[in-house]
């Protein structure tokens, strides 16, 4: 894929957010409109469960793959298939006139929300640089998070005014802006000579998340005792372990697992099970208590999360470019931290609820954090991989974040306590701040600002680079294309190669 120019930037950035903000957005708009749903196509309580779960099922399960399809066979063709099935699905979803149908459409929504995400942060990665990239996933980040953010708004304003439909069917207008602004972008995929996909790889990798991530999804009303709960999870678990043991010596790895020798790459990646695992809790938490405790409608619990939406999306370009100069140590420390004590700030909700003094406070410290911490997040993780493996670097990430918000949902009831009253709104928001504080404190202990000179080296064997050609890194440390370099000694050459190895 050729580089961009300069006055592409804005170009990319829009295609990037517009095409990531649709999957997320869809994975929490439909939670205000679950009741309107039910009450039209009937199902009861299995169709509510479904709605949310065939889509998180199949988004979690295909994300590797899609990421490991982005890097091989192109950014742009895999984000155009991705943006055209997950129109298809949204109208399918919004026109359902059953519950077998509606969930059928959702799953596939899900598989096609799959290969939008990491293609379209690979594309801002492989295709900008230095202090353009690090503002980019600023803003990408912060669309993005903000999509999820104000998904239960949006939900709330079609479900009190128009029709749960409409929540779904909205989505063709960003997929054909998107496609229409991909067509404008004067760059070319290029498809790598030796492109193959590891089938069997992939059929193992996606068999494991799908059994464990269903597990997961079902436990709450089946229990761990259910064959139905720990045969999947067993033998998803099997499946995804024989899957990385398959990754070692595969040609054509879905996940090249030295990705994980770069200390900040598998630090970040920690971190964010923790912080995101955290997000998620927050958010359904809030959203559902504003409604069944506090009795607030739809709308208006939707519009409760404004000022954090509007926080990130102000403030987190600005993070990113700070992030840039100083590393991102320090704002993925502070920023759990300061988020962890918005979450203790919601404890003052009472009885005699009141907005203004007890929830929106500690939403705003919240936000701030949010900020802080989701755009630095980001570009320390994929810094410190080679761009031409973006793709896949993306897509692990954001398969432990959705997994993360996975499993602090699954243990929903023991979190509360049994019951989403005030006193388990109090539970829930203690765990929250621990989970950030925990998110927080690793990247304080993991997270290092490598020298320039190791990063091309850091994922990628010595003896991968051509001879007569050394890595180049911009000035944020990611590598640039390779170029000539001075003759250097075979002892020199093997000293470099065990100093890059050993971060």
């Amino acid at each position: 894929m050729t580089r961009s120019s300069a006055p592409q930037t804005a170009l990319i950035v829009a295609i990037a957010s517009l095409a990531s903000s649709v999957a997320f957005l869809d994975s929490t708009v439909v939670n205000v409109a679950l009741p309107a749903i039910e009450r039209e196509l009937g199902g009861g309580l299995a169709t509510q469960q479904w709605t949310v779960d065939a889509y998180l099922l199949t988004l979690s399960s295909l994300i590797l793959l899609a990421g490991s399809v982005s890097d091989t066979f192109g950014r742009l063709l895999v984000l155009r298939i991705g943006l055209i099935g997950f129109g298809v699905a949204s109208i399918a979803v919004g026109l359902a006139g059953d519950p077998l149908f509606l969930i059928i459409a959702r799953a596939v929504q899900g598989a096609a929300g799959a290969f939008l995400v990491p293609s379209s942060l690979a594309l801002i990665t492989s295709l900008l640089q230095g202090h353009e990239r690090s503002r980019a996933i600023g803003l990408w980040t912060a669309f993005t998070t903000g999509a999820t953010l104000v998904g239960p708004l949006l939900g709330g304003i079609f479900v009190d005014l128009l029709s749960w439909r409409y929540a779904f069917l909205i989505n063709v207008i960003p997929v054909a802006v998107t496609l229409w602004l991909v067509a404008r972008l004067p760059v070319r995929d290029e498809r790598r000579a030796d492109a193959g996909i590891d089938v069997l790889g992939a059929a193992m990798c996606t068999a494991g998340l799908g059994g464990m991530v269903f597990a997961l999804i079902e436990q709450p009303n089946l229990g761990w005792t259910s064959p139905a709960i720990w045969m999947p999870l067993t033998a998803g678990a099997a499946l995804f372990a024989a899957f990385l043991l398959r990754q070692r010596t595969a040609r054509h790895p879905i996940l090249p697992l030295d990705l994980f020798r770069a200390r900040n790459y598998w630090t970040g990646n920690l971190s964010t099970l923790f912080v995101y695992a955290a997000l998620s809790l927050n958010g359904f938490v809030v959203g559902v208590y504003l409604q069944e405790g506090a009795g607030l409608s739809a709308t208006l619990a939707g519009l409760a999360s404004l000022p954090t939406t509007v926080l990130l999306i102000a403030l987190s370009p600005w993070a990113g470019s700070l992030a840039e100069r100083l590393g991102g140590r320090l704002f993925m420390t502070v920023g759990p931290l300061v988020m962890a004590g918005g979450a203790l700030m919601l404890l003052l909700v009472g009885e005699d609820f009141d907005y203004w003094w007890q929830v929106l406070p500690g939403l705003l410290v919240f936000g701030l954090g949010l900020a802080a911490t989701v755009s630095p997040l980001t570009a320390t993780i994929l810094g410190a991989i080679d761009a031409d493996r973006s793709g896949i670097a993306s897509a692990v990430n954001n398969a432990v974040a959705r997994v993360a918000g996975l499993v602090v949902i699954a243990f929903l009831a023991p979190i509360v306590g049994g019951s989403l009253d005030l006193a388990g709104f109090h539970r829930a928001a203690i765990v929250t701040a621990a989970l950030m504080a925990l998110g927080g404190l690793i990247a304080f202990a993991g997270i290092r600002r490598p020298p320039r000179a190791r990063i091309g080296a850091l994922t990628r064997p010595c003896s991968r680079r051509p001879p007569g050609t050394a890595a180049r890194v911009n000035p944020d440390g990611a590598p640039r294309r390779a170029g000539p370099a001075p003759p250097a000694s075979a002892a020199s050459r093997r000293r470099g190669c065990r100093a890059a190895g050993s971060g």
